[in-house]
């Protein structure tokens, strides 16, 4: 293998290769762009377009395309070769600052939620020149964000982009009143924790609900699941490892920080976590490491899950969204210090968190509502879906001791002492972990563990931005005109951690008790998205939005009505494969299976043997095969009438009556799966996928 410094941003149109080929004026220009938001001039924009169409085509590029993230929690290109007519027959390799800047992809034809009529065709993408080009498959793809016809925003990037000027705004208002004026720029960075599931590729295409809905519909348990816990951080199978390995591989050409990897939970179960980078960016990696992923799991004879719960009653794959805000000086606003009770500005930063996440629990909890993953929240080392905060015994007691006005209880963290001679001991960490909190304080970063793991990180992202914005302005117009700075400021810390310190739990979020506690603080509990997403549309935080600039009205309303839509076509995807697949395939293997008993029972009953093992099974299982054709027409009754809904009332209805339709039909035909002979079974087993790949 190459050495990493010889590959790592290989394929990276980066900083690095600008300075070394751009003219330094023109490099000054698009620094200067970036930093101020000024429009890059034509000739600056031909220059660089120029430079980079030379750099890719030296490269093997032949292709360039803007790339964008519409809102269907994948991205899009269209692909343009760089060539030109010469008017000889000829072609010259031409790439302009026009083709740079914009290009024009359907606009109606991505989801919309009503902004475009099919008619109205027209959107625009737009360089977005934050992030770096890079070439992927002789291709030059140019980060874009993409917008409608009249300038809606139609994507992940637009929202998030936004949202990062907001932050920067009022937070750069805060830190003038503490005399940094030395600031300029305020920064959200993100580090995002990857999980995921490899099964063997033979056996993934003879499931079609893992082709067609990512996730298994139909799988009785098998003996062995996660019990024992050996595959967590256990040695990895040469075979993933090899895939491992050609993974960073292709994530480090592209400039992608890959760090860690690991063998999760469950059997098959694995994680990559990269270096945190700057909110946009590390989008952009996200989405692009997905991509990989999959394509790499292909070349290895494997196929990749990204699906949040695809199989039942082991860990799903969530995304771990690590939070953090710091100073282009390079001052993380939430590192504690040794007296933590004494760093004002971290404790405004901290009070501006937990009125936040206190205030827009509805939007956090919004931010991660899918049909994927609401079969994931709750369970198995997933967060439950009501919004709390961990903060750690050490903070907590600061908290407590301000709102009370009491003297801080200080607790050392002790020496661990192995009591073994070759062994040294070590301090331990102030803070312990806690695996059930939603939105848990670990160090210098607040990590929102209820992000899904086939989702965009771009939602989570813009409303962590502008909701702390939002604390961030109130106070910066608060404090601004205060007589005095250091009073009204102790004042304010006080004010906000005793109106909000409900949301702060250092408990157990997984006993029935905290539901109980949750319920009688006002904390939201949101179990579905159909129940999160109305509060797309509720007045607060549409003013919000409008208020900061994320979204003017329509832009969250269309939001609303895309969250619902994406729904109600995932869950009936999902119901008429399982009809699909009971009706064409079990129903037949069963029916197959009872003749055969049957044929074996009428033999043995002709030499006078005994047939009573026969007759009960075959009983039990006829019986069960008319449960099931039950619960097949069942469900297809239910899915013809979803048609008569449309958007909420729709998604309402999916939730509430289609799917216990589901779920009745496949506790059927996984009771049939346990009785059935191996030989007849038509699909894969849970032991079989989750084993496959040895």
């Amino acid at each position: 293998m190459e050495k990493v410094n010889n590959i790592f941003g290989s394929m990276v149109f980066n900083d690095a290769v600008m300075r070394e080929r751009l003219p330094k004026a023109t490099y000054k220009a698009l620094k200067d762009s970036i930093e101020t938001g000024a429009d890059l001039t034509t000739d600056v924009a031909n220059v660089i377009a120029a430079e980079m169409k030379n750099w890719a085509l030296e490269k093997g590029a032949t292709h360039f395309a803007h790339w964008f993230q519409p809102l269907t929690g994948t991205t899009a290109e269209k692909h343009d070769a760089f060539i030109s007519p010469n008017g000889d027959g000829t072609v010259i390799m031409d790439f302009s600052g026009k083709e740079l800047i914009k290009g024009e992809p359907d606009g109606s034809s991505f989801p919309s939620g009503g902004i475009r009529a099919t008619f109205e065709a027209r959107g625009y993408t737009n360089w977005d020149p934050t992030s770096y080009a890079f070439i992927k498959e002789k291709t030059l793809c140019i980060p874009t964000a993409f917008c409608s016809y009249n300038g809606e925003a139609l994507d992940e990037k637009t929202p998030l982009l936004r949202s990062m000027d907001t932050i920067n705004k009022q937070a750069l208002r805060v830190l003038k009143l503490f005399g940094m004026d030395d600031v300029k720029k305020v920064i959200t960075s993100v580090g995002p924790e990857q999980e995921y599931f490899l099964i063997d590729k033979e056996v993934y295409e003879r499931r079609p609900d893992l082709v067609y809905c990512g996730r298994t519909l139909f799988g009785s348990k098998p003996p062995k699941r996660q019990e024992l816990n050996d595959h967590y951080f256990g040695a990895i199978k040469p075979r993933v490892k090899e895939f491992m390995e050609d993974l960073n591989r292709e994530l480090w050409k592209v400039g992608i920080l890959s760090k860690t990897e690991h063998n999760e939970v469950a059997p098959a179960q694995h994680e990559m976590a990269p270096i945190y980078t700057e909110t946009n960016v590390a989008l952009d990696h996200n989405q692009l490491t997905m991509e990989i992923l999959k394509k790499v799991a292909e070349k290895h004879g494997m196929t990749c899950l990204l699906h949040e719960k695809p199989f039942a009653g082991v860990n799903g794959s969530g995304k771990h969204t690590n939070w953090s805000i710091s100073t282009d000086t390079g001052i993380n606003f939430l590192t504690p210090g040794k007296e933590p009770e004494n760093n004002k500005l971290f404790l405004l930063m901290l009070a501006a968190i937990v009125q936040a996440v206190d205030d827009y629990q509805d939007l956090l909890r919004v931010s991660v509502a899918s049909a994927g993953n609401d079969h994931r929240l709750g369970g198995h080392e997933a967060p439950p879906a009501i919004i709390s905060m961990f903060i750690g015994e050490e903070l907590e007691n600061v908290v407590e001791s301000i709102v009370s006005g009491t003297k801080l209880k200080k607790h050392s963290s002790p020496t661990i002492q192995s009591n073994a001679a070759v062994l040294p001991s070590f301090q331990r960490d102030n803070t312990d972990r806690n695996r059930t909190s939603p939105f848990a304080f670990s160090e210098n970063k607040f990590e929102f563990r209820m992000t899904g793991s086939e989702m965009s990180i771009g939602d989570v992202c813009f409303v962590l931005n502008t909701i702390v914005a939002e604390s961030l302005e109130q106070y910066a117009d608060e404090l601004e005109k205060a007589d005095d700075f250091d009073t009204a400021l102790d004042a304010l810390i006080k004010r906000v951690f005793t109106q909000h310190q409900r949301i702060i739990f250092n408990g157990d979020n997984y006993t029935d008790e905290w539901v109980t506690e949750a319920e009688r603080r006002g904390l939201l509990n949101l179990s579905s998205t159909v129940e999160a997403a109305q509060y797309l549309a509720a007045r607060k935080n549409l003013d919000l939005f409008e208020h900061h600039g994320i979204f003017t009205e329509v832009e969250s309303l269309a939001r609303y009505r895309i969250k619902l839509d994406e729904y109600s076509k995932i869950i009936n995807i999902e119901a008429l494969t399982m009809i699909d697949m009971a009706r064409r395939s079990i129903a037949p293997a069963v029916s197959a299976y009872c003749n055969d008993l049957a044929d074996a029972a009428l033999s043995k009953k002709e030499l006078g043997i005994s047939v009573k093992a026969e007759t009960d099974v075959l009983s039990k299982i006829s019986d069960l095969a008319g449960v099931l054709n039950d619960k097949i027409e069942a469900l297809e009754s239910a899915v013809l009438k979803a048609d008569e809904f449309t958007n909420s009332e729709q998604a309402n209805y999916f939730h509430d009556s289609v799917i216990p339709a589901m779920n009745e039909l496949r506790l059927v035909a996984d009771e049939l799966e346990t009785m059935t002979a191996e030989e007849y079974w038509p699909f894969p087993s849970y032991g079989e996928m989750l084993f496959s790949v040895k």
